[in-house]
């Protein structure tokens, strides 16, 4: 199916929050037909284990002719594609001399097996969460050049904006996507989202109705003349590597045209201002800052925070505990929940005063 009518895919798909609880018993299911698909397009013995993804597909590791391949499988209802356009997002940002796995094989028809997989090479390194939740990431090293990364990817300006249109790219091999203006992509299912947040208690009515007052006064920051390529998912769990060193971005499944302040604004959905500042400082070492780029900046916090809190609503983040990866440590469900609410809030408010990042 087609992304065309999505902000999100992981809260406006049509089966909500799909892949987003438990997965055992669905891996358990298909593992077998897995091998199957993989075997017959690698022509050798598959021998497969767990993986360690943490995001809404299923994932492997396979053991192919002496090499270890990582393995990603959508297996949602609605028949979505979207792995042949992460593909092509990894092949082209990888081109760039960007750290970004290489993807081997995919098969997003379905005519062979009920789901959606892809292969990559398996970069044999943890995500940086981990250390950042152990108290050992270098922050200013790896936020420097999470930043420059950024930056170095605005490079590539696809025509159009939101989602990429799978057919463009089988005729042209060029990233195209749904959206003739900026406006109408970042505004779609905005009310939905706001809406479900009221039904479900966490925005009340009237905070409802500013967000959508504010958002329409800055509505000018949305006339952008073009995009450029947004990640849309950056985040820590998304970036393999050490303490100190990023050794491959991942999991551009989200990868839309967009605003050059909306992957810098997903980093403020979790981090502070030193974290900001150094990737700040990253981004600037390799292109300027765009005009207006702090109210640009909030006005993305505002629409990213909006998403995140549906999500984190709909698929009962709020209930879990510390070992969740999303959670910090000694933190709970409640102050999860608490700090999410907070800086939505402090988002809307940053973008009116057309704050200092130094706030975060």
């Amino acid at each position: 199916m087609s992304r065309q009518d999505t902000y999100y895919w992981k809260c406006d798909r049509p089966a909500p929050f799909h892949g987003t609880g438990a997965r055992t018993q669905r891996a358990a299911a298909l593992e077998t037909v897995v091998a199957e698909a993989l075997a017959l397009r690698f022509h050798a013995h598959v021998q497969l284990s767990p993986g360690k993804g943490q995001g809404n597909h299923l994932t492997w590791l396979a053991a192919v002719d002496g090499k270890t391949l990582f393995i990603r499988v959508e297996d949602g209802p609605e028949g979505d594609g979207y792995l042949e356009m992460e593909s092509a997002v990894m092949q082209v940002t990888r081109s760039l001399g960007i750290p970004v796995p290489e993807v081997l094989a995919f098969d997003a028809t379905r005519s062979l097996v009920p789901f959606a997989w892809q292969a990559m090479e398996f970069v044999p390194f943890p995500d940086l969460n981990h250390f950042h939740k152990s108290g050992t990431l270098n922050v200013a090293q790896v936020a420097h050049s999470i930043g420059s990364a950024v930056a170095l990817w605005q490079a590539i300006r696809p025509t159009g904006f939101g989602p990429f249109d799978a057919s463009c790219w089988r005729a042209r091999e060029t990233l195209s996507a749904f959206h003739s203006t900026y406006e109408t992509y970042f505004n779609l299912r905005l009310d939905q989202h706001l809406d479900f947040l009221v039904t479900n208690e966490f925005l009340t009515s009237k905070e409802r109705d500013g967000f959508r007052g504010v958002l329409a006064e800055h509505r000018s920051l949305l006339a952008l003349e073009g995009g450029c390529l947004v990640h849309k998912d950056l985040a820590l769990w998304n970036i393999l590597g050490t303490g100190s060193e990023v050794k491959a971005f991942i999991d551009f499944d989200d990868a839309i045209s967009g605003d050059p302040m909306d992957d810098l604004s997903l980093l403020a959905c979790f981090h502070d201002a030193q974290f900001l500042e150094h990737a700040l400082q990253g981004y600037t070492s390799v292109r300027p800052l765009p005009g207006e780029f702090r109210r640009r900046f909030w006005l993305h916090l505002v629409r990213n925070m909006i998403v995140k809190s549906v999500i984190r609503v709909g698929a009962g983040y709020f209930e879990r505990d510390a070992d969740f990866f999303l959670i910090g440590n000694a933190g709970t469900g409640g102050s999860f929940k608490a700090f999410t609410r907070t800086r939505l809030l402090r988002a809307l408010e940053w973008l009116q005063t057309d704050a200092d990042i130094t706030v975060l």
